[in-house]
């Protein structure tokens, strides 16, 4: 009597496909694919695990990619800049992580290539780019541990991305930076934020920026937050001459 054992399936052509692109993406082997795959399926497919009947889409490996990447980032900063403090340590690596910076690097490795969905990417929100990036940290995790995802963060992020005088000036949030200034100099300000959805797809916000009663300037974009800060970082500088002595 004989026992077949440790048959490995072979894998489709889509399959093969998708391994090859991974490995030259991740720069090492993957051992199970399918980590990998569950970080590019987008919510709208609306897939169900057959064994537990959760949906299942990216959403919660970018939940941990994103605690993933923060430690690797702040243990970076806390070996490579000794001499600063809490407040420092925590400003770089908000910088680092922040939203902009992080769909920069989704958009740099073409991660919606790989993205499952069942609607158009038109219809994609920008932060989609960042999302996939974390989530794909999160893949890494799973399958090959931190000392992976240190190896792969460090390569492809710290090494390429993270220059910490630049990161210095670099201004993360206009509005923060707005409201302060206004704070400071006892001046009023309003952000009237409305639904401006017009003849686009998808939901639109604008905001009209005021300072003192005046409208100084406007912002659109999917979210609240986007338009404010839109409408934040034009305010910033058309005052950019007094806002930059505070």
């Amino acid at each position: 009597m004989s026992f077949i054992r440790n048959i490995v399936k072979p894998r489709s052509k889509k399959d093969e496909l998708f391994y090859v692109s991974l490995k030259k993406l991740l720069g090492f082997t993957p051992k199970n694919i399918q980590y990998y795959q569950k970080a590019f399926i987008h919510r709208s497919v609306k897939q169900v695990d057959d064994k537990t009947g959760f949906q299942i889409n990216y959403e919660r490996l970018e939940f941990l990619g994103d605690a993933i990447l923060s430690a690797v980032i702040a243990s970076h900063l806390f070996l490579e800049v000794p001499s600063e403090n809490e407040g420092y340590l925590t400003q770089m690596r908000s910088k680092i992580v922040s939203r902009e910076h992080l769909n920069e690097l989704g958009r740099d490795f073409n991660l919606l290539l790989f993205v499952k969905s069942s609607v158009a990417r038109s219809k994609f929100g920008n932060d989609i780019h960042g999302n996939i990036f974390e989530a794909l940290i999160g893949a890494i995790y799973i399958d090959r541990g931190y000392k992976y995802c240190e190896k792969f963060i460090y390569k492809r992020v710290i090494v390429p991305y993270v220059d910490v005088p630049k990161l210095e000036g670099k201004i993360t949030s206009y509005k923060s930076l707005f409201i302060e200034w206004c704070q400071k100099q006892k001046k009023e300000f309003f952000y009237n934020v409305y639904e401006d959805t017009g003849n686009d797809p998808i939901k639109h916000f604008s905001v009209k920026l005021s300072l003192n009663g005046k409208i100084i300037a406007k912002g659109r974009a999917t979210s609240k937050k986007k338009a404010e800060e839109i409408a934040s970082k034009r305010a910033y500088f058309a005052f950019q001459n007094e806002i930059s002595n505070l």
